[in-house]
């Protein structure tokens, strides 16, 4: 028997809000989550100079027993200032000991990437910037494989920058310009990233400055970058991003707090992060904050 108008109109109603529903159960099992269940555990901190230990921050596992090194204002040699190189941003460490601190100016076309060898002797590669590139050079992640180091950019972004590893990438010079080789695309944007360090060959945990939260519900948060193969070559990635946790916000003074470096040292599973404290307080209690699993 025929439906009736009224029960015909039913029967589309139903039959539109059952396609709506599956839709939107696909679309959300499809995309991301903004955030990911939190497996950092604090288990303690450090106050963190202003000076010197106010950027960034890095573990040495070559030569043995090395002390962690850490990156601030006070920690630019002045031969390196005069320059123009005013900023120095989280540094990282090859696995073999090459110790990389990323430097910027407040103009120009370039970058510069600052290299120890484990002998001692230093050394300064420049980056001529690719096409639509940020000229601020917060933070460098080398690969564990160490060839090569990913690069990011201050303000909203879709992606990373890899780069040959200066000094240990048998391609690279300092009397040669130091190239953009790959991007890693992320699937959802990122805000103010302040440093990353690699916990395994494709897997990055990243310290965000984000003031404003809009991205994963939060402020300042610990994120989580999932990669789709290592980085390295002329071949792009992707990353997939998650948000873990809003990293501590702890101090004597109200204000802005400002999340910095990221460290983490496999020797031990300990995560590290500084946090720079509001007002007068970043003389008194900015803390470097260490996690473990």
């Amino acid at each position: 028997m025929p439906l009736r108008p009224a029960r015909r109109r039913r029967h589309a109603l139903r039959t539109a809000l059952i396609a709506l529903a599956t839709a939107t159960a696909a679309a959300l099992c499809a995309a991301p989550p903004a955030a990911a269940a939190d497996t950092w555990t604090e288990v303690g901190s450090d106050r963190a100079d202003p000076l010197t230990e106010s950027q960034g921050l890095a573990s040495i596992e070559v030569p043995a027993n090395s002390a962690n090194r850490y990156t601030g204002i006070g920690t630019i040699p002045f031969g390196v200032s005069t320059r123009g190189w005013n900023h120095v941003g989280d540094p990282d460490a090859s696995y073999d000991g090459y110790y990389v601190e990323p430097y910027q100016r407040d103009s120009g076309t370039s970058k510069m990437y600052r290299v120890q060898a484990p002998g001692g002797a230093w050394s300064e590669y420049v980056h001529a910037l690719s096409p639509g590139e940020a000229l601020n050079n917060s933070w460098v992640a080398i690969t564990p494989g160490g060839q090569w180091m990913l690069t990011g950019e201050w303000g909203t972004m879709s992606r990373l920058i890899v780069l040959p590893t200066p000094g240990v990438n048998p391609g690279t010079s300092p009397s040669v310009n130091l190239p953009q080789a790959s991007t890693v695309r992320l699937d959802r944007p990122v805000r103010d990233v302040q440093g990353c360090d690699f916990t395994g060959p494709t897997t990055l945990l990243c310290s965000s400055d984000d003031p404003a939260g809009t991205l994963f519900g939060m402020t300042k948060p610990l994120l989580q970058i999932d990669l789709s193969a290592e980085p390295g070559g002329s071949r792009d990635v992707d990353g997939r991003v998650t948000a873990l946790r809003q990293l501590p916000l702890r101090s004597s003074c109200s204000g802005s707090f400002e999340t910095e470096g990221v460290d983490y040292d496999r020797r031990t599973g300990t995560l590290r992060v500084i946090v720079v404290s509001p007002g007068f307080c970043v003389l008194t209690d900015s803390k470097t904050y260490r996690f473990t699993r």
